[in-house]
């Protein structure tokens, strides 16, 4: 039995590559590429739509139970976990990948392969970290790897749109493991050189106009929803958004109305708002909610005398804070040494994640790449290519490793 001892992550990190089960871990991850995509194919296939990620979880849940990994649970919000337990319990790390994709329960979930190129909705976000988490926790099982530290395996609900991080919000503040939990990582989409270590602010709102409505002929004057909410777009449009610290908006989502010729008498629109400064954030966010005011308050001012004025229904559907694990702390050295050591240039970014959660509660956290290369996410046409993949898991490996600590060869 050996001890990995050094003073500097950049020393474990190179003591982690001349142990034995460590390389068989790598052999591993390169002999087996082939199992690895089908299980990516097979995680994919099975629906996850917003608030609809049961099935996905049980998955994950019954291949935690055939790897025989501890305590493999779904717990009150529908997290999947489970433990692979070390000497000690502490350090303990989550390692984690989202369940959820952005798409509804319509969708056609099929994965295609041409070209070597895996196509389907969310097969890189987050297929791609889902089945992360799994091969590295059957390498972990089948090389024997031991640690002195703990290592809980979660896959997270609620991580895409109106999911607003309620899984890992769940994990950290109301869960059985909340206060127990040393460092977070999380696998998200491909690559094997970022690391997203600043939290990207953002505010999502769910905006409903209510009118009367009306025949466009008849009734025209009465307070159009439609009319109101343009306006309001075109305030919010022309807010004066800084390059620096960057901000950005987006409507995404908008539905309502009877026919071309109908008054709409129901609007609804989805805004997401972003900023990677928390102050410049709450002035968006301010600007906003006053364009609305003001949009719907001028639309209504133009009413005929009689007509009922347009009612504001404005319902923030999403908050995710912001902050920063610091380039020089523990994890995201070890981060850093990880991503030079399978041949990659390590790349700071802000993004927003299931870290933005932790790092807010001060608890250290990054995520991850999870090697290969991806494109045209959050559409139907989105796309996975594995080349590279192993880089990503070998990373990961290591990063995992060196925070919890190896204990035997």
């Amino acid at each position: 039995m050996s001890t990995v001892v050094a003073s500097t992550p950049a020393h474990i990190i190179r003591d982690l590559l001349g142990l034995q089960k460590v390389a068989a871990a790598f052999r591993f991850f390169d002999e087996s590429a082939g199992y690895i995509t089908d299980e990516q194919i097979r995680i994919c296939s099975i629906p996850a739509s917003p608030f609809g990620e049961q099935q996905r979880a049980q998955y994950l849940h019954d291949k935690f139970a055939e790897l025989g990994l501890g305590e493999p649970s779904i717990d009150e919000e529908g997290n999947c976990l489970a433990l692979f337990e070390g000497q000690a319990l502490s350090p303990l790390l989550v390692v984690s990948a989202h369940l959820d994709t952005v798409f509804s329960n319509t969708t056609d979930f099929t994965i295609t392969c041409r070209h070597d190129r895996l196509f389907g909705p969310g097969i890189s976000d987050d297929g791609c970290g889902l089945v992360a988490l799994l091969a590295t926790a059957v390498a972990l099982k089948r090389t024997g790897l031991q640690t002195r530290g703990s290592i809980l395996f979660v896959g997270t609900v609620g991580e895409e749109g109106e999911g607003n991080l309620r899984g890992v919000r769940h994990l950290l503040t109301k869960g059985r493991w909340t206060n127990q939990i040393d460092a977070f990582i999380s696998f998200d989409g491909p690559g094997a050189d970022r690391i997203t270590n600043q939290a990207l602010g953002s505010r999502r709102y769910r905006v409903r106009l209510q009118g009367a409505g009306g025949h466009s002929w008849g009734d025209f004057g009465s307070p159009n929803a439609i009319h109101a909410l343009g306006r309001a777009i075109s305030r919010l449009v022309n807010y004066p958004a800084p390059k620096e610290p960057r901000t950005t908006f987006n409507v995404g989502h908008i539905e309502g109305g009877e026919s071309v010729n109908s008054i709409p008498s129901d609007v609804r629109m989805e805004v997401d708002l972003r900023s990677a400064d928390e102050s410049e954030l709450r002035r968006l966010d301010a600007y906003f909610r006053r364009a609305v005011i003001d949009a719907v308050e001028e639309e209504n001012g133009g009413a005929r005398p009689g007509d009922p004025p347009l009612q504001i229904q404005l319902d923030l559907i999403g908050s995710r804070p912001t902050g920063e694990t610091p380039s020089d702390s523990y994890l995201v050295e070890f981060a850093q040494a990880a991503t030079r050591a399978v041949g990659y240039e390590p790349r700071l970014e802000q993004a927003s994640t299931d870290s933005n959660l932790p790092i807010s509660l001060g608890i250290p956290a990054i995520t991850l790449g999870a090697g290969g290369q991806a494109g045209l996410s959050h559409t139907l046409a989105e796309w996975y290519d594995p080349t590279g993949r192993d880089k990503g898991l070998k990373r990961a490996l290591l990063v995992m490793l060196g925070f919890v600590g190896v204990t035997n060869e």
